[in-house]
């Protein structure tokens, strides 16, 4: 007896590079949650301290950065105190290291739930992106309260109105490393070399950001056609419109900003696209 079957799902690998399945990915929004649940568990179930590493983190790598590049080195703030300097950069710098760090392991670390289970597989980068949101959030705490004691004491610190530009910032901030890290995990699933070369390169984009240091400072040392040089790495605009808006020192570059959103929308589509194709048939590869 033939009955008519009627399917509420269908998976199936042949599918379209240009089909996001954004809808799906909606779809299964309380799994996006559970996610971001059971990553901030699992990264910090077994320590002793917990989330205060959120707080000691950006603490002693200020204090660090302090001793090291403002009174051995001498590397000019602008004026503002050194370890509030080098707060404004590092917390965004973290949210921007961390989506790029967890998102470039998304094929690695989950291989084994991809293989028994399906789901929409973006689902897995987006749970890291919003997920660090939580460990951002602690942090610009952190900073605000440095960022007020310092207001209190009169220290060299104008905010302005750029300041209620941070959730744009943010959004670039998450974009870019999305973007950057579904590429560099559909990548690793073939070349695992690029794992290894990931920590070491993330540590020469730091400093080619300006956290440590002024961008004012490379223009003046930099002949003014040439400006646009030290504003070629997308995360600089941005670092510095965050600086600029809440202590008053940096560079508000409007043409910077497009530069960091064009490039923080072309780093998700790509990424998007090869993330899709490399999914069909990484399970062969990894």
């Amino acid at each position: 007896m033939e009955t008519n079957q009627h399917w509420t799902e269908e998976i199936s690998v042949k599918h379209s590079l240009f089909d996001f399945k954004l809808k799906e990915v909606w779809r299964y929004r309380d799994l996006l949650f559970l996610m971001v649940r059971r990553n901030f568990v699992a990264n910090y179930k077994q320590t002793i301290l917990g989330p205060l590493w959120f707080f000691i983190n950006p603490i002693l790598t200020s204090l660090m950065f302090t001793v090291v590049f403002g009174n051995i080195a001498g590397i000019p703030t602008g004026g503002v105190p050194n370890i509030l300097f080098y707060l404004a950069g590092l917390t965004l710098w973290n949210y921007f290291q961390d989506c790029l760090n967890g998102t470039s392991t998304v094929f690695r670390d989950n291989a084994s739930i991809f293989g028994k289970v399906y789901f929409p597989r973006l689902i897995m980068p987006l749970s890291i992106v919003v997920g660090s949101l939580l460990k951002f959030g602690i942090q610009f705490l952190l900073f605000l309260i440095f960022w007020i004691y310092f207001i209190i004491e009169g220290a060299d610190v104008h905010p302005n109105w750029a300041v209620i530009l941070l959730p744009f910032l943010l959004i670039l901030m998450a974009g870019i490393g999305l973007g950057l890290g579904m590429i560099i995990s559909s990548m690793t699933t073939k070349y695992r070399d690029l794992s290894y070369l990931l920590s070491f390169g993330i540590s020469l984009v730091m400093y080619a950001t300006p956290i440590i240091y002024p961008i004012s400072m490379i223009y003046k040392k930099l002949p003014e056609k040439f400006h646009w040089v030290a504003m070629m790495n997308p995360l600089s605009p941005i670092i510095e419109a965050f600086k600029y808006g809440c202590l008053g020192e940096g560079i508000l570059s409007y043409t910077g900003l497009l530069y960091s959103t064009l490039f923080a929308f072309f780093g998700i589509f790509f990424g998007i696209l090869i993330f899709n194709k490399v999914e069909r048939s990484f399970m062969d590869t990894i």
